[in-house]
């Protein structure tokens, strides 16, 4: 029976600002990626999602990010490889904090926007994120974008690698995704955004914003949790999935 990770970017919320629905879309997910408080999150909001993923039973990741709040991590910045090493790794730590006292187990870790985007394209900083990875525990899984430097850098240094698709992102020929600052970066048709993760899930493949097909592996999809349709989308995708006969499982490391 074929089977797909679907994961999805929480705790997200900080302070006073709430962002996405946590708790109702956990119950449909079986991977949840934690932000850290650097890009989003704090204290509370790491140590409540933690906990709420131990109610569900969702395997637990650290989503580290720049320390950029205003951009939400998703803008790029000029750094050094020695300066992602140190900044994924006290991330990751951070969260193993509360999973710590939750009696939960860290099993992944998942880079997130620029970060994760720059990491798989650049070797350097790939290679960065997996030695942090593998200084705290090489018993985690590394989440790169199918294809990328990120995963053949997990590869490099032994780490369990899951290539990662994306439900609402469109791709490039290269298999990259298309930026956001682009017009049609982001699937808006629940349906086409289905579409596009059947055929990865079962033939392998993704159709670029060229109209070609290119090969794909997918081991776990993405989607957002961080707008108002995520919700909704997250249950249709996972019906869809089922009526495919597709068991949604978690990937650990």
């Amino acid at each position: 029976m074929k089977t797909i990770d679907l994961n999805c970017d929480l705790g997200e919320s900080f302070g006073a600002y709430k962002i996405g629905n946590d708790e109702q879309i956990l119950s449909f997910i079986s991977s949840a990626n934690i932000a850290c408080g650097f890009h989003a999150g704090d204290p509370y909001v790491m140590n409540q999602t933690v906990g709420l993923a131990k109610k569900f039973n969702v395997a637990v990741g650290a989503h580290p990010g720049f320390q950029d709040l205003v951009g939400f991590g998703r803008r790029a910045m000029s750094i050094s490889p020695h300066d992602v090493y140190n900044l994924v790794l006290y991330q990751i730590g951070a969260l193993a904090a509360f999973c710590q006292a939750h009696d939960v187990q860290l099993t992944h870790v998942k880079p997130h926007g620029a970060l994760y985007n720059m990491a798989a394209v650049d070797t350097s900083l790939a290679e960065s994120i997996a030695k942090a990875v593998l200084a705290f525990d090489s018993s985690l899984a590394l989440y790169g974008l199918a294809g990328s430097k990120l995963i053949e850098a997990g590869e490099k240094y032994g780490l369990k690698t899951v290539s990662e698709v994306f439900a609402d992102r469109t791709y490039q020929p290269d298999g990259t995704l298309t930026p956001r600052a682009e017009p049609n970066a982001v699937i808006h048709d629940s349906h086409e955004s289905i579409k596009q993760v059947l055929q990865m899930v079962k033939e392998q493949t993704v159709q670029t914003v060229c109209g070609e097909t290119i090969p794909i592996k997918a081991d776990s999809i993405c989607v957002h949790g961080d707008n108002s349709h995520a919700l909704q989308f997250v249950q249709e995708l996972r019906h869809a999935l089922n009526l495919e006969g597709i068991t949604i499982k978690c990937v650990r490391g």
